[in-house]
């Protein structure tokens, strides 16, 4: 078995979540968040910040940590067991522009439901969920946006 570990982000501007949709030769197709994997020397903050720029042209700011998802899927000659670490995250803008090298065919945001509703994996949408949660109090606090809170 393979251990992994990827980092990601919930990223959100104006109450929208970002969102990819990927389509790997009609084999691997839905809407996922953006993460990816942690390069050598890269701390996790490191990583989820460059994997949501890479993969959608979004430059962010992370607020907070929201949790680590796990999951197992079969690779080529081996079976991999993948950890991802979870950011919230703040867009400066609704500007996205997805990463055709990695077979991202769109991206854009979404109101929370229709977020919730598009996502593949069960693991993202209890992350979403918890993101969600987390902006929410945020905003009922008036920190969210706040660059005291940063």
């Amino acid at each position: 078995m393979i251990e992994a570990t990827s980092c990601g982000g919930v990223v959100i501007f104006r109450g929208k979540i970002l969102l990819l949709y990927k389509n790997y030769r009609n084999k691997y197709e839905g809407w996922v968040l953006p993460k990816g994997t942690v390069e050598k020397g890269e701390e996790h903050t490191q990583t989820a910040l460059r994997e949501v720029q890479e993969e959608t042209g979004v430059c962010a700011t992370i607020i907070k940590y929201i949790g680590k998802s796990n999951y197992m899927f079969n690779a080529a000659s081996d079976i991999v067991n993948k950890d991802v670490h979870w950011y919230l995250m703040m867009a400066d803008s609704y500007y996205s522009k997805p990463q055709r090298e990695e077979y991202f065919l769109d991206s854009g945001y979404y109101k929370y439901h229709e977020a919730y509703h598009l996502l593949k994996f069960p693991n993202e949408k209890q992350i979403l969920e918890l993101a969600y949660s987390e902006y929410t109090d945020l905003k009922r606090c008036n920190q969210w946006g706040n660059k005291k809170y940063f």
